[in-house]
């Protein structure tokens, strides 16, 4: 569980010094769209960052072998989704772009197995 604590904790930190890098080194040097994607990029690796550390305290209310594989999911759909648009704005290679809405359905997968781990936790714990 420590290891799950740290890389949400980790992802939270980086995403938000890339939020600021984003508001104040960014401005003069992308333009608006691809500034909104490197936001959108940031906003989502903080909501996972969230899920990591929210699945990892709720361990007691769901079932653990879910849960990680809810944060399996998250972490995976960050550096899929998220590190794929980082990659896209700051290199330009328009590859990546298939490499996006594959790490939307980890994130997707990831959420699924929250509810999985809380529907299979509240039969056993009850």
């Amino acid at each position: 569980m420590k290891t799950r604590l740290v890389i949400g904790g980790v992802l939270g930190l980086t995403a938000v010094v890339l939020g600021a890098f984003g508001a104040h080194g960014l401005k003069q040097v992308l333009d608006s769209g691809a500034l909104n994607t490197f936001e959108i990029a940031v906003r989502y690796q903080m909501y996972h960052a969230l899920a990591i550390l929210l699945a990892s305290a709720l361990i007691p209310f769901g079932s653990e072998v879910w849960l990680s594989r809810a944060v399996a999911g998250f972490i995976a759909g960050v550096v899929l989704f998220s590190g794929s648009l980082y990659l896209l704005i700051f290199t330009g290679h328009t590859w990546l772009g298939p490499v996006t809405p594959l790490g939307g359905l980890c994130l997707m997968v990831g959420w699924t197995c929250m509810v999985v781990a809380f529907v299979k936790g509240t039969e056993t714990n009850e």
